[in-house]
């Protein structure tokens, strides 16, 4: 009777510890197969990591000098009601400098690049149309055979 009990008690131990009968466990596996999944949508080509790698070092630096080399001359930095009311071009820095962007910049850099249309975006919550996102996003285009740095903008 001791030997039956032993194995009653032993069987449950283990069966209470098996990850496949708890339905939520098997959820967050899930989600976490998915997620995996869509880190794969990074754009691993070299020379987009080398731009990105050489973008977060100028923004860090706050090195006007570099960032403005790899800058489209019509970059974004607000969004207006209307096209003709975006800021673009001059006063980027300044614009930053008197709003504390700078910081901002920096964290959404520190974010994976998605795809979204003909730019590679961060945050990735940009590029999924199922959220609507809001905040501030940064974007990058290939052009002409290199990487620019099109916009910073938030709305």
């Amino acid at each position: 009777m001791k030997k039956i009990l032993l194995l009653f008690l032993i069987s449950a131990v283990g069966f209470t510890g098996c990850s496949t009968t708890d339905p939520q466990k098997k959820k967050e596996a899930e989600i976490k197969k998915r997620a995996k999944a869509d880190l794969r949508a990074e754009n691993d080509d070299v020379d987009f990591q080398a731009f990105v790698g050489r973008l977060k070092k100028a923004v860090a630096a706050h090195d006007v000098q570099t960032l403005s080399t790899m800058m489209m001359p019509d970059f974004a930095y607000v969004l207006g009601a209307t096209e003709a009311e975006d800021r673009k071009g001059p006063g980027v820095f300044k614009y930053w400098d008197e709003n504390g962007l700078w910081p901002e910049l920096d964290g959404i850099l520190t974010e994976r690049f998605a795809k979204k249309e003909d730019f590679w975006v961060a945050p990735p919550q940009f590029a999924d149309p199922s959220i609507h996102y809001t905040g501030y996003r940064v974007g990058v285009h290939r052009l002409g055979g290199g990487w620019k740095f099109v916009y910073f903008v938030n709305g």
